[in-house]
């Protein structure tokens, strides 16, 4: 084991950030329940303040800084929910916020951030591209950088959704979480795993350019295309010299599994006919993989609907497919 995050350390996030972000519902699904058979819960980060579980993060990680640090400002690299979640973090600290994003990042997203206070930076047409930026900035402008998964402080306040899931589901057996960076699979692995070794913790993600996934079958992290995806908060790499979630991941991780663009996009209109939730992809990539089978013999499981940032004209094309009544709609 070459990371040194303990449970201690997710404990001592969640009294942090406590009163700062929301301990959100755990809520039965009717619908999902029955079409596998058994009992599915859905962990509600959609509702959380910025719409996604990145708040956790990125508060922990700003309030754990020295106060020099702060002053200097921090900046962060994003595909739209951790750099609208260190905005907001940073916002009410008082701390200046520079976030760097790809072309790739949606609209909404960006404009969300900006609206928040924080100085934007839209360099290139990867993420890879905009680290260059963010690393550019650190060096000239002596930024404070606080990344959105491999950091110890980002990581363990991800991990307080896992300490809320044992608090409200402590006879959890399945715990399906979105895979991008794997700072929030990282962290709730910790919790979980630190419960009992027995229950599974699968991470799921998009077929388009999971680099986690592919780093995880090579036994090493690998750089993969950034593609454009429904599930465009779980695009980026995971750095070549990944220090923390890569690890965790191998190590505590049951298995990673991919998800279809129409299994995603089946799983956001489920979530609003069935559930009454807006999703993001990413937010939806576990609802994904219930209802397209590909978790098997799962018990009693948790699904997190980890984001609700997606455009809502996208969101309307999404749910109105196959719907006709929505083509006379204005």
């Amino acid at each position: 084991m070459n990371w040194d995050i303990r449970l201690i350390d997710l404990y001592r996030a969640r009294h942090r950030i406590r009163g700062r972000v929301l301990h959100t519902p755990l809520v039965a699904s009717a619908s999902l329940s029955g079409h596998i058979g058994t009992p599915v819960h859905l962990k509600l980060e959609c509702h959380q303040i910025t719409g996604s579980f990145k708040l956790r993060g990125a508060t922990n990680a700003l309030l754990a800084l020295d106060d020099a640090a702060r002053a200097r400002g921090v900046i962060g690299v994003s595909t739209g929910n951790h750099g609208r979640a260190l905005a907001h973090a940073a916002k009410q600290a008082g701390v200046r916020a520079v976030i760097c994003m790809s072309r790739l990042v949606p609209s909404n997203k960006v404009d969300a951030i900006r609206a928040l206070g924080a100085e934007v930076h839209i360099v290139g047409a990867s993420q890879d591209e905009a680290e260059h930026e963010v690393a550019r900035l650190v060096r000239t402008e002596g930024l404070t950088l606080l990344p959105p998964f491999d950091h110890r402080d980002v990581i363990a306040g991800q991990g307080t959704v896992g300490l809320e899931i044992l608090d409200d589901l402590p006879a959890v057996d399945t715990v399906l979480v979105p895979l991008s960076g794997g700072g929030l699979l990282a962290g709730v692995a910790l919790a979980m795993k630190s419960a009992s070794r027995d229950i599974r913790v699968i991470g799921i993600t998009m077929e388009r350019g999971c680099a986690m996934h592919a780093s995880l079958a090579a036994g090493h992290p690998v750089q993969v295309e950034e593609l454009e995806t429904l599930a465009d908060s779980l695009g980026g790499g995971i750095g070549l010299d990944n220090r923390y979630t890569f690890g965790m991941a191998r190590e505590l991780v049951d298995e990673t599994m991919l998800v279809s663009e129409e299994d995603i996009a089946q799983a956001i209109r489920h979530a609003y006919r069935e559930e009454q939730l807006i999703l993001e992809g990413s937010g939806a990539v576990g609802i994904a993989a219930l209802l397209s089978g590909r978790v098997r013999a799962p018990g009693t499981t948790v699904v997190l609907a980890s984001g609700a940032n997606i455009d809502m004209a996208l969101h309307r094309r999404l749910v109105c497919e196959q719907v006709e009544e929505c083509a006379t709609q204005p």
